[in-house]
């Protein structure tokens, strides 16, 4: 067993460079998420429930939630089915559908809230005709969904692919040749294994959903108590000039975030080095 290298003290050089990549961190995240927190709580923790408990905030707060939620969920199926598409199967197109997985993250979200508002819109033939039959998406709850599930889908498909590529066949065989059926052998062999990276992608889903602003302001019309989520919610109290309210509310989405974070950091320890 190789001994452990000593611990190397930094020089000078590596105390500045320290001393400045902290400087950066703190005037690029620390100084402006303290700004959110201590105007959001300046008038005490009364007055930041007094904010999130009001029926349009708690409406928009509970949406958010359960849409980022859902569509967590659909990713942690559909991204895993994707993934091991694209890494177990050979077949014509298979660059182009790995390449149109990371579209969500070259293009702004805004132009994905247009795109769907031009195929869904009420006034599109796809949308009308899903509207006059009782299933409206754009300015709707489904709208909402199909936004957050277009910006979100690399997250869990990108989190499973490396574990699927450096996943011994070995042990998957030798379960078929004992008899176990295709599903068995997903189950028992291949889903343990996969299991922290799907969490990871899934989490990382979930806190990007709490978060999207810009495709839904536009695909979801922003109706208080039908549409409305809570990063829109915060722009409209900023735009109404009650910043005390929106900061408030940023408390409590901050707060999520950053336990999505910690999650985050867990599973990927988890998962290895591969995620």
């Amino acid at each position: 067993m190789s001994a452990s290298a000593p611990a190397v003290r930094p020089g000078a050089a590596g105390v500045a460079v320290r001393a400045a990549f902290a400087l950066y961190l703190a005037i690029l995240v620390g100084i402006p998420l303290a700004a959110v927190v201590h105007r959001g709580t300046a008038n005490g923790a009364g007055a930041v429930w007094d904010a999130v408990s009001a029926p349009a905030a708690a409406d928009a707060l509970i949406r958010t939630l359960w849409t980022a939620a859902l569509v967590a969920a659909v990713n942690a199926v559909m991204g895993t089915a994707t993934a091991w598409v694209l890494v177990r199967m050979r077949f014509p197109g298979r660059s182009l559908l790995s390449a149109l997985v990371d579209l969500p993250f070259a293009i702004p979200t805004l132009v994905a809230g247009v795109m769907l508002v031009l195929l869904f819109g009420p006034q599109e033939p796809l949308g009308g005709w899903m509207q006059s039959n009782g299933f409206p998406i754009a300015f709707a709850s489904p709208g909402i969904v199909l936004a957050l599930a277009f910006v979100t889908l690399p997250f869990v498909v990108r989190a499973v692919e490396p574990v699927l590529v450096e996943l011994d066949p070995a042990e998957e065989e030798a379960a078929e040749t004992l008899g176990a059926s295709p599903w068995t052998v997903f189950r028992r062999v291949t889903f343990p294994a996969l299991r922290p990276a799907i969490a990871y992608g899934t989490v990382q889903s979930f806190a990007r959903g709490l978060a999207e602003f810009g495709s839904i302001i536009v695909i979801s019309g922003n109706i208080p108590f039908r549409t409305l989520t809570a990063p829109v919610l915060v722009f409209s109290e900023v735009e109404g000039g009650r910043p005390d309210v929106a900061a408030s509310v940023s408390v409590v989405l901050l707060a999520l975030a950053i336990l999505m974070a910690l999650a985050a950091r867990g599973l990927r320890r988890e998962a290895g080095s591969h995620v």
